[in-house]
């Protein structure tokens, strides 16, 4: 078995919507500028069914998975014992704030007081130390936050700084662990697009399960 997802993280590009103005009068540069994808959080109540596949499968190597996808399930519940649920999800695409920090900045940028939060993300990968360290700034000034974070795999774990970020969640009170077989189904079920008027049932892959034990194992160990 492989002993560490490969690095996930793209380097920035050298232009950004144009602020790199420099050899404009090259056609070939103005025309990659021009083409570059916008920077921005893309928010959506279901994946596409290719985006589902690819990003979220719970390989050892996360090659060419360059980004995150955070699906979550936010239920607001108010002193009545009324609950408001929201779902959907998010990604990190060409932008500078991952979709852990990105949920708190566009999702829920502000806590009501009189509510309690029960919050569920079903992610495409563990948080960076970075995000787990804006999780945990969130967490301790929230306190009628409730977190539950359900990763398909482990970012760069053999790190020690990721490591230590892992731990200070657990220790924060915030839930960490591997999606299982089933967490994948109800993702297809609540998260993915369907066909109108068709409803196809989840096809777990061939390693599906097996990775599944790598990963529990391996965030065992990190977090005992």
């Amino acid at each position: 078995m492989a002993q560490k997802e490969e690095a996930a993280e793209a380097a920035a590009p050298a232009s950004q919507n144009g602020d790199d103005l420099e050899n404009l009068e090259d056609p070939e540069k103005l025309k990659e500028l021009i083409d570059l994808p916008p920077f921005e959080i893309v928010t959506g109540v279901r994946l596409p069914v290719n985006f589902f596949k690819f990003q979220f499968r719970n390989v050892e190597y996360s090659s060419g998975r360059n980004k995150t996808f955070l699906c979550y399930v936010v239920e607001a519940q108010s002193k009545g014992g009324q609950v408001q649920a929201t779902q959907g999800y998010l990604e990190d695409e060409h932008a500078g704030a991952h979709a852990e920090e990105a949920f708190f900045n566009t999702i829920l940028p502000a806590f009501d007081p009189a509510l309690k939060y029960n919050v569920t993300w079903y992610v495409s990968s563990s948080p960076c130390a970075a995000c787990a360290d804006r999780i945990l700034k969130t967490l301790s000034k929230t306190k009628n936050l409730r977190l539950l974070i359900l990763v398909s795999r482990l970012f760069m774990w053999e790190e020690p700084e990721v490591q230590a970020a892992l731990k200070k969640l657990k220790e924060a009170g915030c839930k960490l662990r591997i999606m299982k077989p089933q967490d994948f189904e109800y993702l297809w079920q609540n998260f993915v697009e369907q066909e109108e008027g068709e409803s196809k049932a989840f096809e777990p892959w061939e390693d599906i399960q097996e990775n599944f034990l790598y990963y529990e194992e391996k965030l065992a160990d990190i977090l005992k």
